[in-house]
């Protein structure tokens, strides 16, 4: 067997198995020779039935590991070497006669090697196709924690993933949404993948978000990864970062919290692109208890329903006075208003609320207040109170 037909070659029982049946590579010299045997006779062209065992030979060199150009090599090798010895060149009486001879020869070359590419391309996609489903497979199983920890963990040596040690689930989110094989996913997984170790980093998608998996450890992982994101989708997208947690069970919680701190950065119309899950465990704790927080937005913010035009233009103001640093000028820039229009409605805030925003004791009660309301989507939605 030449060296460039196996790079491994079978050892022991396991490689007198294989010398018990026909090598791809082999019985595509084998075909050829008696192909062209039948044409340079007939002059005729192969049939679908003649070619298919080409594609088939193909087929099991693909899952064999055999390259196709050691086929296409093996079967132009045969020509070369038969060329002169085929009957019909041979019993060729005259120039004419000849020249359909090797019109036809020439035709059942080119017939054959393109059985022999598309049977092993044919085999090739499906191989990627079912390696990608078990891939799948695993991440889903991976990232909902609905298997059996330990052949978990076995897997994922092979999608290049070692579950030892904590690891930090990263999210990312674009308004066209990533897809598996997509521009956008291939430029950042092939990124990732150069920078880091390919047990260092798991990168896939799951219902249109982008998720890498890394330890945590590797704390420049997900900075990168932002980085990434940013020059392959633009400005616009968010990006959430889960606390690290150890084994196959803290991926499942980690990938949950960096959902949730992406969802609730969008609820609250956070600013920043990039969310670590643990700056805002706050609001996350405002929204547990929802009871308290829609009683509070009641009691706080409820007399803003007052205002001329409802509660919502005062809320804007609210919000933009503290993401400014609770600083007019800022504040105004942000909303597109005067100073003075700025101070009339923080004005008005006071009169019809009773908390004054200027005032840094009862400031901290309207900002909590006012991600409440965010959180309850007030006023959009009412207010439902407690039983």
């Amino acid at each position: 067997m030449a060296a460039d037909e196996r790079a491994d070659a079978p050892h022991g029982a396991a490689g007198a198995a294989a010398a018990d049946r026909v090598l791809p590579s082999a019985g595509v010299r084998e075909g050829c020779e008696q192909r062209l045997a039948e044409v340079s006779l007939t002059k005729g062209r192969l049939t679908e039935a003649d070619l298919e065992p080409f594609k088939e030979l193909a087929a099991a060199a693909a899952a064999d590991g055999t390259a196709l150009r050691t086929l296409v090599g093996d079967c132009l090798d045969s020509v070369s070497r038969n060329w002169g010895d085929l009957p019909g060149t041979d019993q060729a009486q005259d120039r004419e006669a000849l020249e359909q001879v090797v019109s036809a020869l020439v035709w059942a070359v080119g017939d054959m090697t393109v059985a022999l590419t598309e049977g092993y391309e044919t085999a090739h996609r499906a191989a990627i196709r079912g390696e990608e489903a078990a891939r799948r497979e695993f991440v889903d199983d991976l990232l909902e924690g609905r298997t059996d920890l330990g052949r978990l963990a076995e897997r994922a040596e092979r999608f290049g993933l070692r579950l030892l040690g904590p690891h930090v689930v990263t999210v990312a989110r674009a308004p066209d949404g990533f897809g598996a094989g997509d521009a956008a996913t291939r430029y950042i997984e092939e990124a990732l993948t150069a920078r880091f170790s390919a047990h260092d980093v798991l990168i896939t998608t799951k219902d249109g978000l982008l998720v890498c998996v890394a330890p945590g450890a590797t704390a420049e992982v997900s900075p990168f990864l932002a980085a990434k994101v940013r020059d392959a989708v633009g400005d616009k997208h968010r990006i959430a970062i889960s606390r690290p947690r150890l084994g196959p069970s803290g991926i499942v919680r980690s990938y949950q919290e960096a959902l949730s701190a992406l969802d609730l950065a969008a609820t609250l119309g956070l600013s920043a692109q990039v969310v670590s899950a643990s700056d805002v465990l706050v609001f996350q704790v405002l929204g547990r208890d929802r009871a308290a927080i829609t009683d509070l937005v009641a009691t706080v913010l409820g007399g803003l329903a007052g205002a001329r035009g409802g509660p919502q233009t005062l809320l804007d103001t609210l919000s933009a006075y503290f993401a400014s640093g609770c600083l007019n000028t800022t504040t105004a820039r942000l909303l597109g208003l005067s100073v003075r229009a700025v101070s009339y409605r923080l004005r008005r805030i006071r009169e019809l609320t009773g908390h004054d925003p200027t005032d840094p004791e009862q400031r901290y009660v309207l900002q909590t207040a006012a991600l409440g309301a965010r959180l309850l989507g007030w006023p959009s939605t009412p207010l439902q109170p407690a039983d």
